[in-house]
């Protein structure tokens, strides 16, 4: 029963309609505002300990009160109980139980044997849970109609929320104005139009946001609506000491008051400013000029200077040299500067990182290279075809000196160069250019003997054999059995 007083409310079917928990949330507590951890829940009381009997109930959004279980009723947080009012009885949720309810009581100065804590009857039954979510579901449309009531009686005032009782006996409106509002007839006038019984609470800015809730410029739910419960005075100086822009569009929550959030770091801030000195608006005469204060570094412990001749140029002094200055000029005296001859030298040995452009891509000439490139390539194919070919005739093959020459293959082993068909043969044109002498090719090269242990006597192969012609066919060996 998590899920019963939700902002977002249920279908038919009981499934909420704000969420996909389908009634079973995981936060505890369910998806109410508020929520509790019983970090005492695990805790067994001592010997002689009496339980404690008050209970916390919660309403509809923030609104939470006490009660005492006069019945020794069994109950725990999440059971719908019908508790005493007036008139009639109320419906809520339990939120706090055991000895965690007496720290409540203290944080909010009630008494634990006051008169104001009511009763609880019993667990709610099935007819009047269901007579509670009727009541919920007038909540919306009596809102609007009360608000057009009031806009037609001329009232300043700005009705937020409406909260109908369990029994649906009487309803309470949540407004807020800028001052007294007379709305003696705008009861009248509800009461004719509701038919219940009519009680107007007028709430602040910061309590308005806390029962309606939404989301912060942080992207997160607003603290006042999730686990703040008690709302402290926040004014400017909190964004002066933190040295943060007066703008009240930036300062300012969903409520239209400053940020509640202003005052969570405040006091680091107090603290680490006790070590500044007092500027108040002071400036550091030098021998160079007078420099004026521009803006303070809190935690990183620089203050930056600017001299009035070079308002645009930022000095950063550290705590201890701005002292050591403001000594100086209390005795009538003016440094050479603001900062200190060591400064300088560690300014000047500080090298500036070597940005550079590696890949390129900043040039603005990094295509010219390609477009000298194309403009050298021939651009006839038919010479760059002639220019191909004639390398190939002209290359000379590569003979491994390592390879025993009576291993390296003969002339008429090797492959010879076939021309294309379709091309034209340039062999007749550049043989007379290109072939050697010829009168020992005929001849058949016999077999170098080896030296004695076993190593051949010269390593370099015939130079004859460097540039051999294509296309030549050896000639048929004449050992004097053919006739001329």
């Amino acid at each position: 029963m998590s899920c019963t007083s939700c902002s977002t409310g249920q279908d038919n079917s009981g499934i909420p309609k704000g969420c996909n928990n389908n009634g079973s949330c995981g936060t505890g507590g369910g998806c109410n505002k508020l929520n509790v951890f019983d970090w005492l829940g695990n805790m067994s009381l001592p010997e002689g300990q009496v339980p404690c009997d008050v209970l916390e109930i919660r309403f509809k959004n923030s609104r939470k009160e006490f009660f005492k279980n006069v019945n020794n009723l069994s109950l725990h947080v999440g059971d719908v109980v019908a508790v005493e009012s007036s008139p009639g009885h109320d419906i809520g949720v339990v939120s706090i139980t055991g000895e965690l309810v007496r720290l409540q009581l203290k944080k909010k100065n009630v008494s634990y044997d006051s008169e104001e804590i009511k009763k609880i009857y019993r667990k709610a039954k099935q007819q009047d849970i269901d007579k509670w979510r009727e009541a919920q579901s007038l909540e919306v449309e009596t809102m609007y109609k009360a608000r057009t009531l009031a806009l037609k009686l001329g009232l300043q005032m700005k009705i937020s929320d409406v909260e109908y009782q369990g029994d649906k006996s009487k309803a309470v409106f949540y407004y807020t104005a800028n001052g007294r509002v007379d709305f003696r007839e705008l009861i009248k006038v509800m009461a004719d139009e509701f038919k219940v019984r009519i009680e107007m609470r007028q709430i602040g800015a910061r309590q308005e946001a806390a029962r309606l809730g939404a989301i912060g410029s942080c992207g997160r739910e607003l603290c006042c609506s999730t686990w703040l419960n008690d709302f402290r005075t926040v004014t400017t100086s909190a964004a002066r000491y933190q040295q943060l822009s007066l703008n009240p569009l930036k300062l300012a929550g969903q409520c239209g008051k400053l940020k509640c959030c202003l005052n969570y770091e405040l006091d680091s801030y107090m603290d680490a400013l006790k070590e500044f000195p007092e500027i108040d608006n002071k400036k550091l005469a030098t021998e160079k000029g007078y420099a004026f204060h521009q803006k303070t570094d809190i935690f990183k412990r620089i203050i930056w200077w600017s001299y009035t001749s070079e308002p645009d140029v930022f000095h950063a002094l550290s705590i201890e040299r701005t002292k050591e200055i403001f000594k100086l000029n209390a005795e009538n005296i003016k440094p050479a500067d603001l900062l200190e001859p060591k400064q300088y030298k560690e300014l000047q040995e500080v090298k500036q990182p070597d940005y550079e452009n590696v890949v390129g891509q900043d040039s603005l000439t990094r295509f010219d290279t390609r477009k000298k490139q194309q403009h050298t390539k021939p651009k006839n194919n038919n010479q760059k075809r002639q220019n191909t070919h004639l390398k190939n005739l002209a290359g000379t093959e590569q003979v491994d000196e390592n390879i025993d020459p009576n291993q390296q293959p003969k002339k008429h082993d090797r492959p010879q160069h076939k021309p294309h068909a379709n091309q034209a043969k340039p062999e007749q044109n550049t043989q007379n250019k290109l072939q050697q002498p010829q009168h020992n090719k005929n001849l058949k090269q016999p077999p170098q003997k080896n030296s004695p242990q076993g190593q051949p006597k010269s390593q370099n192969p015939n130079p004859q054999h460097k540039k051999p012609v294509h296309n030549h066919k050896p000639k048929p060996k004449n050992d004097g059995g053919d006739k001329a």
